[in-house]
């Protein structure tokens, strides 16, 4: 009888940590899924920079410091690692210096009258609702995650099998601040 006893508290043992650990493989899972999501928003954005760009040369030829800070947030966002701190960084500076161009269509007319830079503005706009919802959605998944790894009973297993906290993805200060604009 002590043998079936002892037989069954290590096969719920057993269950248990297969449970846990299966619990902590899906929460880190989701969390790489999450990022993989902000990835692609990031990859369609810095794709439709170089077209916004070339409509916004035609107009607004003697504004070549403000187009040339788009393309070099692109490149920068293009070269940046793919390390949650380094995307965001890029990314923060890609949307500042986007916000800055939009800025600058408001002072020409017929640019913002152009439907090739309405559709573009409109993608960029759709893009960057979309970004920020998977940014969303990768911080929930990183909390929910970094919780199972901090609290018990799963912690014991987590710091066994060498799981490890997720970065939030988190804004810049700039960012956080209302962009300056001068003309």
């Amino acid at each position: 009888m002590t043998t079936w006893i002892i037989l069954v508290l290590v096969f719920a043992v057993v269950i248990f940590v297969v449970v846990t650990y299966n619990n902590l493989v899906q929460k880190r899972n989701q969390v790489e899924n999450a990022w993989s999501q902000i990835d692609v928003q990031l990859k369609r954005r810095i794709e439709l920079i170089p077209n916004l760009v070339e409509t916004v040369k035609g107009y607004a030829s003697f504004e070549q410091k403000t187009l040339q800070d788009v393309i070099s947030a692109r490149n920068l966002a293009m070269a940046a690692p793919s390390t949650v701190a380094s995307q965001a960084g890029a990314d923060n500076a890609l949307s500042g210096a986007l916000r800055q161009l939009f800025a600058l269509s408001e002072s020409y007319p017929d640019l913002k009258a152009n439907a090739s830079f309405l559709n573009l503005q409109e993608e960029l706009s759709n893009t960057e609702s979309r970004i920020a919802y998977a940014r969303q959605f990768f911080n929930d998944a990183v909390l929910t995650y970094n919780n199972a790894v901090h609290t018990f009973p799963s912690v014991i297993f987590a710091s066994l099998f060498k799981f490890e906290d997720s970065e939030f993805f988190e804004a810049t200060d700039a960012e956080k601040s209302a962009p300056k604009v001068q003309f």
